[in-house]
């Protein structure tokens, strides 16, 4: 398959014209809230990409523009970057948006119950010039900073502390949780969670509608057959994603139509690197095995990635061998290979590292997260038993898998990660630096990986201009995560949307599902 960084733009109508209409969809994940600071997931930020606006945003083909800013520029020689603010823009109850929304929203978004703390390592300080001036002042130079933030929304002060959610709540919520007030083009009428969120057209709305709908109405729907049949008979208009399985008998029906792509996030096994001993299994107690990098190895070469991907992906994936997808900045592409599968490596690598007759531990899987997750767990737990590490699988809805990992209650556990700048510096800032929550890094590190290297190297690949040296250090850092077997990259997840032959829908890498792009002819 060939990556594509340009929208997929599917006009399939059978009218030139469209007419206003209702609009219905389904994917396997309820947004675990309507707060866009307390949860940093895809489901969470896609879906109120919809009803939240940011500074900038990104356009169908994935570049940066102009949103709640009209533009910005660098400021002196590196110190940070001047945003000029749209004026006339109002929130969803009519509140103006001005300068003081996006310091509250930097300090909201940044606080240490913000789930995006992380997004703002680099920024020392937030200024206000004027109603309608912003500075975003940063530790040094930051040349990707404008589309490192992409995802930041902002949220109206006055209507946050009037309702106590001046700080974010992902443990136990807060009014935030289930209702929201931004200024994106749809708002939200309706929010029952794990049931449906309904969705309107904002009229206030500041911008050009590209779009002809009068109602939007979301479901989560869990079972694939189900999701399917209700495409099928026109209950929905879109489900996200296609079952795997499914994807070929839906191409033969000339009432749906099957969106194929290549997402950017990677799927990957992350490992317990500062546990003292194992959670699970017969062996619970004992000292943890992954602490030592021959066993870590020996996980990547029993695992048959090409045989995952014919077999569960049905050759919609293709391997990874880093954090990124070849499609991402920062790429490196001298170290494109990954281990292969090789089942007496990993035997004598196991047997070097002291454990011949193998041993048992916990792996953690979502259950409705990633395309066909629980399936490619169930696969790694076959694989890894056949060079003696037995593997306890425990897959469970993402609501529950989040606060789990969180928390330390795994031994393993399979990750997808999409960089939200769609540059390799994303996933060494949130997955391979130290875990410091002063600094705001290393905030999805579960695992507690720590290189002082890696950590020595970020801020100057955050900071440098020259691009050939800001590469040389990118491949350095995929080096060191490579020899250390920090994770156990697996493959690109392949996108696979269905909707109904009358709808026109734009599909990102992101699988960001945009709404004001949405045409039912």
């Amino acid at each position: 398959m060939r990556y594509l960084m340009t929208a997929s733009v599917l006009a399939l109508g059978l009218a030139a014209t469209a007419q206003a209409a209702e609009f219905k969809w389904a994917s396997t994940t309820d947004p675990q809230t309507m707060d866009p600071h307390a949860v940093n997931s895809a489901p969470v930020l896609g879906f109120l990409n919809n009803v939240y606006e940011g500074l900038v945003r990104r356009g169908k083909d994935m570049t940066v523009e102009p949103a709640l800013a009209t533009s910005w520029e660098a400021i002196g020689g590196g110190e940070g970057w001047r945003f000029k603010l749209r004026e006339g823009v109002t929130f969803h109850d009519g509140s103006a948006f001005d300068a003081q929304d996006v310091l509250f929203s930097y300090q909201r978004a940044s606080s240490e119950a913000a789930d995006t703390s992380s997004w703002f390592a680099p920024v020392s300080e937030v200024k206000i010039v004027d109603d309608y001036t912003v500075d975003i002042l940063t530790n040094a130079p930051n040349p990707i900073f404008p589309s490192s933030i992409a995802n930041w929304m902002m949220m109206d002060s006055g209507w946050a502390e009037a309702n106590d959610a001046v700080a974010p709540d992902k443990e136990s919520g807060n009014y935030a949780t289930i209702h929201a007030n931004g200024t994106g083009a749809f708002k939200v009428t309706a929010r029952e969670p794990g049931l449906r969120t309904v969705l309107e057209p904002f009229e206030g709305w500041w911008g050009e509608a590209d779009h002809n709908i009068t109602r939007a109405e979301f479901t989560p729907i869990q079972n694939p057959a189900t999701a399917v049949a209700a495409l099928l008979s026109g209950d929905v208009d879109l489900i996200n994603p296609v079952p795997i399985q499914d994807a070929g008998r839906l191409e033969g029906n000339a009432e749906v139509q099957v969106i194929k792509g290549i997402e950017a996030r990677v799927i990957m096994l992350g490992f317990p690197h500062e546990a003292e001993t194992l959670k699970y299994g017969a062996d619970a107690g004992k000292p943890n095995p992954f602490a030592d990098v021959r066993v870590r190895k020996a996980v990547a070469h029993a695992i048959s990635v090409p045989a995952i991907l014919r077999t569960i992906m049905r050759g919609h994936a293709e391997e990874a061998s880093q954090l990124v997808s070849p499609a991402m900045s920062g790429y490196s592409r001298t170290l494109a290979n990954r281990p292969p599968f090789d089942v007496n490596a990993a035997q004598a690598l196991m047997a070097e590292a002291g454990y011949a007759d193998g041993f048992s531990f916990g792996l953690k899987c979502p259950n409705d997260r990633y395309l066909n997750d629980e399936a490619v767990c169930q696969a790694v737990v076959s694989m890894l038993a056949k060079v003696g590490m037995r593997a306890e699988l425990d897959a469970m809805p993402v609501r529950n898998y989040w606060p789990e990992l969180r928390e330390d209650k795994y031994d393993m556990y399979l990750l997808g990660w999409s960089p939200g700048t769609f540059d390799a510096e994303h996933p060494i800032r949130f997955l391979a630096s130290t875990p410091n929550p002063e600094k705001k890094l290393g905030s999805w590190n579960f695992g507690g990986f720590s290189n002082a290297r890696v950590d020595e190297l970020l801020p100057q690949i955050q900071s440098e201009l020259d691009e050939g040296a800001r590469q040389a250090m990118l491949d350095e850092v995929v080096r060191i995560l490579q020899e250390e077997q920090a994770y156990v990259t697996l493959y690109v997840q392949p996108l696979v949307w269905g909707t109904r032959a009358n709808v026109e829908v734009t599909q990102r890498p992101d699988n960001f599902f945009i709404l004001r792009w949405v045409k039912v002819n």
